[in-house]
């Protein structure tokens, strides 16, 4: 019986609800004029007008050996995002989106597809930087700011190339900003900007907006079980790409600065010693860490003898190579920095200037 009272009373009560409201709701429909847009919607479509056209594709091919046919191809193998950085047709995208190409391409908003040369790469930052020979009106420089405030809450606006389907527009806020992230060059990134924008597979090494159609960052990773979006995306701070991309460009690589000694990133020697620590394995003559009387490792009739192993930068405790690459990347040339190093059984204090590193391998 309840049933049934229900099922009677139930379409009265709804259709005197909807008869209430039916009018108000004809009427609100009528006063909004056709193309009718709230103010954040009008910024949205405003940031992606503006910034559509200096985000780009890149696609990468490798070389493939068909060992049936004993022949040598090139295949696809990736893809992802970039925007142009100047107008003498510099892009700037993610080191992994180029990683072990044999040829890369870069396609402009308007479909036309170029080819690319690489100019330089930052690993420890996931930075690469391109060139490309195309027509000047295709390069629409992305807007950098002198300086770029980034506060936990404000509007994020990614555009990129996910899933290969070209000038993608997500939107989100600024989740976290500092973050540590392990990349792609096998070091922390450190200062990571993170987003709940969608960010997914093609989307890397696209450029993360704010409201003002600026870059905050560039689109590097997204953290997820599944490989897809769940919420949690990471970008490159747009302060560390205006200071590496000008450096690569004067140069051809980033400015480290070290201390100039040789080490093995891999560690493999201390992994067999089973030490914790980095062991200097060479210190060039005539350098910082000569001067201030570092040790690497040096020939005995037995053999080779350890010299000094960095256990420590200053205040932080150092047992792998990406502690002291981090350490020392958070200061500039002539910042000295005390090293705590073993030697044999004692423990040593030792004071080094730091300075920019002009041979590769060094630290």
């Amino acid at each position: 019986m309840s049933g049934h009272a229900g099922s009677t009373t139930a379409p009265n009560a709804a259709s005197s609800h909807a008869s209430g409201t039916g009018s108000t709701g004809t009427q609100e429909a009528m006063n909004l004029t056709p193309g009718a847009r709230i103010e954040d919607e009008r910024n949205t479509i405003s940031v992606f007008r503006l910034a559509a056209a200096s985000t780009v594709f890149v696609t990468q091919t490798r070389v493939v050996e068909d060992y049936f046919a004993g022949t040598l191809q090139e295949v696809p193998a990736g893809s992802g995002s970039g925007f142009v950085w100047d107008e003498s047709g510099v892009i700037v995208t993610n080191f992994h989106v180029v990683e072990g190409a044999r040829s890369l391409s870069v396609t402009f908003q308007d479909q036309q597809t170029f080819e690319a040369k690489i100019v330089g790469l930052e690993p420890r930052k996931d930075i690469a930087v391109l060139k490309v020979d195309a027509p000047s009106k295709l390069f629409v420089p992305i807007r950098v700011a002198k300086a770029v405030s980034v506060e936990v809450g404000q509007k994020a606006i990614a555009i990129g190339n996910p899933f290969g389907l070209d000038h993608t527009l997500t939107t989100g806020v600024i989740s976290a900003i500092g973050r540590q992230v392990q990349g792609a060059g096998g070091v922390t990134i450190r200062d990571m900007i993170q987003t709940d924008a969608a960010i997914n597979p093609g989307n890397s090494g696209g450029p993360l907006l704010d409201s003002a159609g600026q870059l905050i960052g560039m689109n590097t990773m997204i953290y997820s079980k599944s490989g897809a979006s769940a919420g949690i995306g990471f970008a490159v701070p747009a302060s560390t790409i205006s200071r590496i991309v000008p450096q690569i460009l004067k140069t051809g690589r980033a400015e480290q600065v070290g201390v100039g000694i040789g080490v093995d990133p891999m560690q493999k020697l201390e992994q067999r010693l089973q030490i914790e620590g980095i062991i200097v394995l060479h210190v060039p003559e005539n350098s910082a860490a000569s001067a201030a009387g570092l040790r690497g490792l040096r020939r005995t009739r037995s053999g080779l003898a350890l010299g000094d192993v960095i256990v420590g930068v200053d205040s932080t405790r150092v047992v792998h190579f990406d502690d002291l690459y981090s350490t020392l990347d958070m200061h500039k040339p002539g910042d000295e920095v005390t090293l705590t190093v073993l030697r044999g059984p004692v423990t040593e204090s030792v004071r080094v200037k730091l300075s920019v590193l002009r041979s590769p391998g060094l630290i």
